[in-house]
């Protein structure tokens, strides 16, 4: 929902780092899977309850996903870059319930599991107006310069992040986030659903929304 108007302030904060990262060679896509390694420590901290170091980790593994983004407008965008990109995205997403879920099996794995469910509508919404949105040659006015046509919607990245932050900080809560973030992610979803229903017909002619 945010996510379009932190944009430039993210582009800005990042732009020097990326500018020192590109000329040390250090490539886009080995930022993302340096991330993404890093993002994988997330499930063992939660498991064993420490809460604190995932939220670290959480906060790396967002950094490494804005870097490899500002280094890869540097040196010039790639199809594989923005697969990775995005696939890693979903991925790490998923694993925080998880993690929660192996923490405390009794009180947070239904939870976890209602938000996983509400993250598979949310992601498989997203990816398949992006298919469709590429066939069309559609591009997003709010993100021309990602490499898929990226759909908005109530919970995006930003609001993802956040709530994930505030279950590090308020892990005795998580119940309650995972579930109200689970609506959240299901109103998105049938926003999604709409939004392709309406819009990719013969007549009338798509319109972006």
């Amino acid at each position: 929902m945010i996510d379009a108007k932190l944009l430039p302030v993210q582009r800005y904060l990042l732009q020097r780092p990326a500018r020192f990262l590109l000329a040390r060679g250090v490539q886009a896509d080995q930022i993302s899977i340096a991330g993404f390694v890093i993002g994988l420590l997330i499930v063992p901290a939660l498991w064993l309850g420490l809460y604190k170091t995932a939220l670290v980790i959480l906060i790396l593994n967002r950094i490494a996903d804005g870097l490899d983004g500002a280094v890869a407008r540097l040196a010039g965008p790639t199809d594989r870059g923005a697969f990775v990109d995005i696939a890693f995205d979903f991925l790490f997403y998923a694993l925080v319930p998880l993690g929660f879920a192996l923490a405390e099996p009794g009180r947070n794995a239904l939870c976890a599991a209602v938000l996983i469910v509400s993250f598979v509508g949310t992601g498989s919404s997203f990816l398949a107006f992006s298919a469709i949105a590429a066939k069309r040659e559609l591009t997003a006015e709010d993100y021309p310069a990602k490499g898929i046509y990226y759909l908005g919607g109530l919970t995006e990245g930003a609001e993802t992040i956040a709530v994930f932050a505030l279950m590090c900080l308020f892990p005795m809560v998580f119940p309650m986030f995972a579930l109200l973030f689970a609506l959240a992610c299901v109103f998105t979803t049938a926003l999604r659903l709409r939004m392709g229903w309406d819009g990719f017909t013969d007549t009338p002619p798509f319109k972006d929304f």
